[in-house]
């Protein structure tokens, strides 16, 4: 695998941050981890969006600028980064859940920060159904996510698919994962890895048969 940065995408739920790890144990790469658990007003936004949608979201921005400011010091021992988010996505929360005048903010210091964030070589967009992530989130049972309800789900799975059907700015791969098990079926996790191995330009999209 001749890619230096890889960022795997995705819904919550979609198992990204599995298979970042997962791939990152295969190609001897080093993980670049969103830290949701640092954010103290996540638990918060669960129970009552409409009341702490700004500070969540900036909490997340700020995190995130502060991690993408890490990259360009790459570890020595290892040539590949790969991350479980793309910083550009980040918009695509504070568009479900900011208000005009909150956005208008949020887009004006958003503008600053990424001048300085590099690109990615190759994104991965684990795409899946909303049925899978709704089930994938009770699997794991974190108890700031039980008060997620499903319409949000639904509606970030939307405002995912609109956002990566118009992305351009790096090659970009489009994972239907709805039907696979990466984690727990060796089988998958080979399949798309092998597709990885193989070079990758503007979209591309990988359907496994079942």
């Amino acid at each position: 695998m001749r890619l230096q940065y890889i960022v795997i995408e995705g819904v919550i739920g979609a198992g990204k941050t599995s298979l970042t790890t997962l791939m990152a144990e295969r190609f001897g790469g080093r993980v670049l981890l969103e830290q949701h658990e640092e954010n103290p007003f996540l638990p918060d936004f669960y129970r009552d969006p409409r009341h702490f949608a700004f500070s969540t979201q900036m909490f997340f921005l700020l995190s995130r600028y502060r991690q993408q400011q890490e990259i360009p010091q790459r570890d020595l021992f290892h040539e590949l980064l790969i991350a479980d988010y793309l910083f550009a996505k980040d918009r695509i929360f504070a568009s479900l859940t900011l208000d005009e005048r909150e956005l208008s903010l949020y887009d004006k210091v958003a503008k600053l920060l990424e001048r300085d964030i590099p690109p990615p070589d190759l994104v991965v967009y684990l795409q899946s159904s909303t049925e899978r992530l709704m089930a994938n989130i009770r699997q794991r049972n974190r108890s700031y996510e039980k008060p997620i309800a499903e319409d949000y789900i639904r509606n970030l799975n939307e405002a995912y698919n609109r956002f990566f059907f118009n992305y351009a700015a790096t090659p970009l791969l489009v994972v239907n994962s709805t039907a696979i098990d990466f984690v727990h079926n060796a089988e998958d996790f080979e399949n798309l890895t092998a597709q990885l191995s193989r070079p990758i330009s503007g979209v591309q999209y990988y359907s496994p048969v079942k």
